[in-house]
């Protein structure tokens, strides 16, 4: 693969991102999950905090998907309301999160470089970045309702800039419901289809009652499939270092929020499979809200970690709630 043309291409394709609207976040720490504190282990994870989300800004909310956008923390969530919200996760001394700060919030842009006109264009429900040669480049963004998936050029940690849209299958583009894509995400180096885009829908079931999903590559590309569950639908998903898929999982029971995070072996991970993870984490209730965003990451202290988030629909009754978690 000659990398510098590729970089090249993508750079030119793409315009810088712009610079964006200035918001002030605050956070409330969250200590305790299920019963236990942070240092302690949960299901098959160790909890290690979180934070509560909160902003005059009424932009800002609805937090679909979150990616790693730069050094140093630097991350962006994409709403369903159709902005990119960015900014830095900040640590204290012990590496627990505590803040997210120097956030900007931007309209995602068409092809034209104009803001998306209506909310059926504007939700925006999963996102990944693309790396070139360690450096963030892009993120690559799925819609549901106007069911496509676009790139957007990263500008100093910021995505932005016109949407360069990305070829998918037609099965997929003509599925226009909320219920439609909800996860994307690319494999990274270690994986056995290293660079392949993950796409997998949330309400698209195939004949044997499983989720349809489909791989976007060079040389690992087709269908796959995803094993259905009860009450939850895969609403996000992403890769650990070593190539294994983590899918999370969000559903309603009992008037509840349930949430699952299962964990797929890099193998099984690859077209014409079904793929079916092990569960690493439940939860329901109020140890949760709606948990829909999901991010692999390393803290300032090398630790790696999980990080789920919820969207808030913008109801003043819902959370914008944020957990980390470490695999033992």
């Amino acid at each position: 693969m000659i990398r510098s043309l590729a970089l090249a291409a993508l750079s030119l394709a793409l315009a810088p991102a712009a610079t964006g609207a200035e918001a002030v976040v605050t956070a409330a720490q969250v200590s305790q999950f299920k019963t236990v504190a942070p240092g302690e282990a949960v299901d098959g994870l160790i909890f290690r905090g979180g934070m509560t989300l909160q902003s005059q800004d009424d932009s800002f909310g609805g937090l679909s998907s979150v990616t790693q956008t730069g050094p140093d923390q630097r991350i962006a969530f994409v709403t369903d309301r159709g902005n990119f919200i960015s900014g830095q996760l900040a640590y204290d001394d012990a590496d627990r999160l505590f803040g997210f700060i120097g956030v900007t919030i931007e309209p995602l842009q068409n092809s034209s470089g104009a803001p998306l006109p209506r909310q059926f264009a504007r939700d925006a429900e999963a996102m990944d970045t693309i790396w070139r040669d360690g450096e963030p480049v892009a993120v690559r963004v799925g819609f549901e309702n106007l069911t496509r998936v676009a790139d957007f050029a990263i500008d100093n940690g910021r995505p932005g800039g016109r949407a360069r849209e990305v070829p998918i299958p037609q099965w997929l583009s003509d599925w226009r419901t909320n219920e439609s894509l909800e996860s994307v995400c690319i494999a990274p180096p270690a994986s056995p289809i290293a660079g392949s885009t993950l796409l997998l829908t949330e309400e698209y079931l195939d004949a044997e009652g499983n989720h349809r999903g489909h791989f976007l590559g060079v040389n690992d590309t087709g269908p796959v499939s995803y094993r259905n569950s009860p009450v939850v639908n895969p609403t996000d998903c992403a890769f650990l270092p070593n190539g294994d898929l983590l899918v999370l999982e969000r559903g309603i029971s009992f008037l509840a929020f349930v949430m699952n995070l299962r964990r797929v072996p890099a193998a099984q991970v690859r077209p014409g499979a079904l793929m079916e993870g092990e569960l690493l984490l439940s939860a329901q209730g109020g140890d949760i809200d709606n948990m829909e965003s999901l991010m692999v990451h390393t803290t300032p202290g090398g630790e790696t970690r999980i990080l789920i988030g919820s969207d808030n629909n913008f109801n003043s009754w819902q959370r914008t709630l944020i957990l980390e978690f470490a695999v033992p």
